[in-house]
């Protein structure tokens, strides 16, 4: 019921949006994520600019980790996948991986233009499809990149406390 509360609320449009009372209320108990979650990061094929404002996000400056978002290296170990780039080819394989080894209930968080719809590389021979072509993406954060303080934000509405 929570995945599907939250596909309603993340696919009316722009993060930045405010959350009904109802949905408020859901996020806020950390109902999904009792607070704190942790990643694990696919790059299915970027061209980089979504994982430097990703490794802003963790850095001193903004300090996602003090929100109780963390990365993780394995996927069995993580809460969630969060996905760059357009999936080509040769990463549509590892991404499906990643995304079975997730254990349920989890998310997909979707970072950046490429990642949410293919962006301006969807007319290349390697594109394989957008995340939501091949997964049941939880979150789109649009941007090509998107700011640290959109991503934050997204992500925060995911692990709210």
């Amino acid at each position: 019921m929570i995945q599907q509360l939250l596909r309603r609320i993340i696919h009316i449009g722009k993060v930045a949006e405010d959350l009904g009372q109802l949905e408020q209320s859901v996020l806020t108990t950390g109902a999904l994520t009792k607070g704190s979650i942790k990643l694990r990061h696919v790059d299915c094929g970027s061209c980089n600019a979504c994982e430097v404002e990703l490794s802003m996000c963790f850095s001193p400056s903004y300090d996602l980790e003090r929100y109780g978002v963390s990365l993780t290296a394995s996927p069995r170990h993580a809460d969630g996948l969060l996905v760059t780039g357009i999936v080509t080819m040769n990463m549509k394989g590892p991404l499906l991986d990643a995304y079975n080894a997730v254990p349920s209930p989890k998310v997909v968080i979707a970072v950046g233009d490429c990642a949410c719809d293919g962006g301006t590389f969807k007319e290349s021979y390697a594109y394989a499809g957008s995340c939501e072509d091949l997964l049941e993406v939880t979150l789109k954060i649009p941007g090509c990149p998107p700011e640290p303080t959109e991503i934050i934000g997204a992500i925060r509405r995911v692990s709210a406390r």
